[in-house]
């Protein structure tokens, strides 16, 4: 990437962090979105604190060319987040191609300008490469919860079945203690 998109980018990081952060709240109920976007603190408001915390870390990675373990720890505890909510898959995911919106918008006038649009389409595929690997993160986190459901589904029928057991004593039991 040539300088000129990467010192866009970063001297235009607090806009585009924003209103990426905007067009995420923007995928939630009005009241949620309004009460996430007021209250910053972690305790209060642990899911707007963690996605403006992350989406922070997934800009920073991106602009400096590196998609490690750091964007798979930030996509993680996003996704751990959507996938419990009520979002079908592409909703959930949704919020990485919210990034190219937000950037586009915060940087229209540049990108006109013809100067960087090479670096722009070079930069939108690695945004691409992203959501691919946030759908596959997504995946596993809707797997995990689904073994979640199934164990729980499994322990709560042996444990019924054991409640019934002691209340009614097997056609053996009683035949033995009929004798």
């Amino acid at each position: 990437m040539l300088m000129m998109l990467q010192d866009l980018l970063r001297k235009n990081k607090t806009a585009i962090l924003e209103k990426w952060f905007h067009f995420i709240l923007e995928t939630y109920p009005a009241n949620t979105a309004t009460m996430m976007r007021k209250d910053k603190n972690q305790f209060t408001n642990p899911v707007g604190s963690t996605i403006s915390r992350e989406i922070e870390v997934l800009f920073k990675n991106l602009c400096e060319g590196s998609q490690d373990e750091t964007c798979q720890a930030s996509l993680d505890s996003i996704l751990k987040i959507r996938s419990v909510q009520d979002f079908s898959p592409s909703k959930a995911v949704e919020f990485i191609f919210l990034l190219k919106r937000a950037i586009g918008e915060t940087l229209k006038d540049e990108i006109c300008k013809g100067s960087v649009v090479d670096d722009w389409l070079k930069f939108q595929s690695k945004i691409d490469d992203l959501a691919l690997q946030t759908f596959d993160i997504y995946m596993d986190c809707r797997e995990k919860i689904c073994e979640i459901r199934v164990n729980q589904a499994r322990a709560e029928k042996e444990m019924a079945l054991r409640m019934m057991e002691r209340m009614n004593p097997s056609k053996e039991k009683r035949l033995k203690e009929e004798d």
